[in-house]
């Protein structure tokens, strides 16, 4: 890794706070970059805008997608920007570069009934950990917090008298998200009961509000096969994902009114641009529920 790379990577974990999971992705985008150079014999300061297009070229020929190349330009053109900002470079070549266009990819919610099922058959479970995804489910849904920061709550960090939650969420950045009525009651059943039984089984006695079934602190992937595990208990076979969650609550919260920026602060979305999104969503609703219900717009 040379100098300008590591600079340019730390600045990013430790000034702008981002995660380490996002910048293991902005070191890949670059690392492959390098790996071009070499190939090509170009140093860094000597890429131009001929040598971006032959490897953007070459990138899509080896099958790599027309989204993955945007994302890595954009990296690139956010590493060159900050060698121009601390004096390794006078120009950046990236900026007279057009990102491939891609189609817009709209995030999928599932429809209320399917989460009424969803609800309804996981609390006719009979096993132990019942209340536990419950909880999950619930916190998933009414507050719309990613799968990174559901895992990383602490018991302290819910405060259930006044039904909200305190998350930390990308860049460090900390947000009040609050929940209904019901996620409170099946967060408080499962602090009281299976958490309790839980922690019995772990040396650890871990602070994190979710456990995993040895009563340790539960993971993304742990969370992930927990949702899948849900499906095949209940029956009910949605594609459940903690993503489809957070849609869910997104949508259903603009279909019944809410304001976009008051949706984008519950997300904790930095640019409002995020959250429009789901306004196509709730318009491409619309449209099948005119198409399937008007008595003239369906086909003959």
């Amino acid at each position: 890794m040379n100098k300008p790379e590591q600079e340019f990577l730390d600045h990013l974990l430790n000034v702008r706070n981002y995660s380490k999971k996002t910048v293991s992705s902005y070191q890949e985008d670059i690392d492959k970059f390098c790996a071009y150079l070499f190939k090509e014999d170009v140093l860094l300061e000597k890429v131009d805008t001929m040598i971006i297009r032959n490897f953007l070229t070459e990138e899509m020929a080896r099958g790599v997608s027309k989204r993955s190349c945007k994302r890595r330009l954009s990296s690139l053109r956010h590493f060159y920007k900050y060698m121009v900002n601390v004096g390794y470079l006078d120009d950046n070549p990236f900026i007279f570069i057009s990102a491939p266009k891609v189609p817009t990819k709209y995030p999928h919610a599932l429809y209320k009934d399917q989460i009424e099922q969803i609800f309804k058959r996981n609390a006719e479970r009979q096993d132990s950990l019942k209340s536990r995804d419950q909880a999950i489910l619930s916190l998933l849904y009414y507050s719309g917090i990613r799968a990174e920061e559901l895992v990383n709550l602490n018991v302290q960090d819910v405060q259930l008298r006044d039904r909200v939650v305190r998350v930390l969420g990308k860049g460090n950045k900390e947000r009040i998200v609050p929940f209904a009525p019901d996620c409170q009651k099946a967060i408080k059943y499962y602090i009281e009961h299976e958490r309790m039984e839980l922690l019995k089984k772990s040396k650890d006695h871990p602070a994190s509000l979710f456990l995993n079934a040895k009563g340790k602190k539960l993971t993304t992937r742990g969370l992930e096969y927990i949702l899948d595990a849900i499906e095949e208990k209940t029956g009910v076979f949605v594609g459940l994902h903690p993503h489809i969650l957070r849609h869910s609550f997104a949508t259903h919260l603009l279909e019944n009114g809410a304001d976009l920026r008051v949706i984008q602060e519950l997300l904790g979305h930095e640019s409002i641009n995020a959250t429009q999104v789901y306004t196509h969503v709730t318009e491409e609703a619309m449209k099948e529920t005119y198409m399937s219900a008007h008595p003239r717009a369906k086909k003959k």
